[in-house]
């Protein structure tokens, strides 16, 4: 299974030509089970079957949270919070350059 989220994480990031727009070292591995983003060595984003999550700004993730957009980030059913994080159940890709804003942000907030 986490095969598909690492092809699928691949292939975002190469559809948002996140390369290009960044000057640290992207590389996506294998997490748990699906795939995670990592910026110098430090991981930003993960896709797994819970959902698309993003390590981003404290504010921003109160402010997504709150207004239902986005829920707190757990690893595993009745695992702990991972502060920092927000996940969105189900991401819609059909409009890839929605997920753009939030890559930086997450590739920002560990570099």
């Amino acid at each position: 299974m986490a095969k598909i989220y690492f092809e699928k994480l691949t292939r975002l990031m190469t559809d948002l030509e996140l390369e290009k727009q960044v000057d640290v070292q992207l590389e996506v591995k294998h997490f748990f089970s699906g795939a995670a983003l990592y910026a110098n060595e430090v991981i930003c984003i993960s896709w797994s079957p819970m959902g698309l999550a993003f390590k981003l700004p404290e504010s921003e993730v109160v402010e997504l949270i709150s207004c239902g957009k986005a829920r707190p980030l757990r690893y595993f059913t009745k695992g702990h919070v991972k502060k920092g994080y927000v996940m969105f159940e189900n991401p819609d890709m059909e409009n890839n350059s929605q997920w753009e804003e939030y890559f930086l942000k997450a590739i920002d907030q560990v570099t």
